[in-house]
């Protein structure tokens, strides 16, 4: 059964919800990260990524910049930018990308249920990751951004969440990508109760994004047992903030791939090895998005082709095997193009679906060879890597929309 539980949020007042809310911290690099937190002080990011507020020469892993955060957040509260609910409650949050909309809880899980896999994970994470994000919860004794769950739909959970979306929202602004954010407060007694029982009736729940913070969030919270003089298991630092989408709601878009280079291999030499497993069909200029699994596009030379898979490749049934990331994994990145290990190897580059094809032409005409456009891992793919305890190849999913970081603070 999980444990998801409500909790007394820290959150913006309502006339700043807009200037507060943020993409999460790891989507900018450190350039990025101050040209966008210098467009407004109030910038979650400001606090998400202290090291915006130093000169570039200060390590961004100096204490000082931690103290930043701490700092700027006590006096967010002190200004009455910030504001904490006096009772623990839910939290509703749609975001509306484009016509389409999915709406998640807001509620803390807990550190029990991630390690003892009621939580399922599908990514290993980098200790030097988590390391910063946890020097940031610890530091500020707060959780800034939440972690993205996913769940199998349940229709108690969906609708009470449908009958308190019928009231006034607490936010409701669309942000300057264009995404919609709508936010409502569950503190009706029996709707809290109805929704944490039926979660207790859930017996998994999968990690969709934010590993390394929920990794993080967890490494604190059993520091703090450790530290804690009188412990109960009631303190905040137990459950670690997140927002749970029902999986029929979610979208997951494509993770594209570049290359550098062909491995010293002549274009005729490349084609006829891919040839080998996949059935190839020059498209000319034809920009190619797969419409299946076991399909892919290639850009190679101001043409586009083609890949499909051909049958022995489609039979595989291992659920990471079978993926297509891990297809073009095995069958061309690897013995052809000499990609071993795509975690480290600079001669590779991953780009988000959400910037569509036009990205990978850009990218071949200025510092790649080849690209190669993919079919999104589904929903389905992902619950039955984690169900199997496996772990899927670097960059298999990228989701849309993104959530904003500064609505929703948890103290621990």
């Amino acid at each position: 059964m999980a444990i998801i539980k409500p909790f007394n949020c820290v959150r913006p007042e309502k006339e700043y919800a807009s200037r507060v809310a943020a993409l999460p911290y790891d989507v900018y690099n450190r350039v990025e990260a101050k040209e966008a937190a210098l467009k407004d002080e109030l910038s979650f990011l400001n606090i998400d990524r202290p090291e915006t507020g130093f000169e570039i020469s200060v390590d961004m892993y100096d204490e000082r910049v931690y103290q930043r955060a701490k700092e700027l957040l006590v006096k967010r509260i002190e200004d009455e930018i910030y504001l904490e609910d006096e009772k623990k409650c839910y939290y509703i949050y749609e975001l509306i990308m484009k016509g389409r909309s999915q709406t998640g809880i807001v509620a803390c899980a807990s550190i029990d249920d991630y390690q003892n896999n009621i939580i399922m994970k599908h990514e290993n994470t980098r200790e030097e990751k988590e390391q910063d994000r946890i020097r940031h919860v610890d530091t500020c004794s707060a959780q800034t951004g939440p972690i993205f769950l996913a769940y199998r739909s349940n229709e108690v959970i969906h609708n009470t969440l449908e009958r308190v979306k019928k009231g006034e929202a607490l936010y409701s602004f669309t942000s300057e990508d264009g995404i919609t954010h709508n936010v409502w407060k569950i503190e009706e007694d029996i709707a809290i109760e109805t929704i944490e029982k039926a979660f207790e009736g859930i017996h998994r729940i999968y990690i969709a994004d934010g590993h390394h913070r929920a990794a993080s969030a967890v490494k604190v919270g059993l520091k703090r047992r450790k530290e804690a003089k009188e412990y109960d298991g009631s303190e905040e630092f137990n459950t670690f903030l997140s927002v749970l989408f029902p999986e029929d709601q979610l979208m997951i878009l494509p993770y594209n791939r570049v290359v550098a280079d062909l491995n010293d291999l002549s274009k005729e030499e490349f084609l006829s090895a891919v040839c080998e497993n996949f059935y190839v069909n020059n498209m000319g200029e034809v920009k190619v998005t797969p419409e299946k699994k076991g399909t892919f596009g290639m850009y190679l030379d101001h043409t586009w082709y083609e890949l499909t898979a051909k049958e022995s490749l489609v039979q595989i049934e291992d659920p990471v095997d079978a993926l297509d990331v891990s297809l073009l994994q095995d069958y061309i990145l690897d013995p052809i193009l000499g990609i071993k290990d795509p975690r480290t190897d600079h001669r590779i580059d991953f780009i988000g679906g959400i910037r569509g094809l036009s990205e990978l032409e850009k990218r071949v005409a200025e510092d790649m060879t080849v690209a190669f456009s993919m079919y999104p891992t589904s929903i389905q793919e992902l619950f039955a890597v984690a169900d199997a305890n496996k772990l899927m190849p670097p960059k298999s999913t990228w989701f849309e929309p993104k959530l904003r970081s500064g609505l929703f603070i948890h103290r621990i």
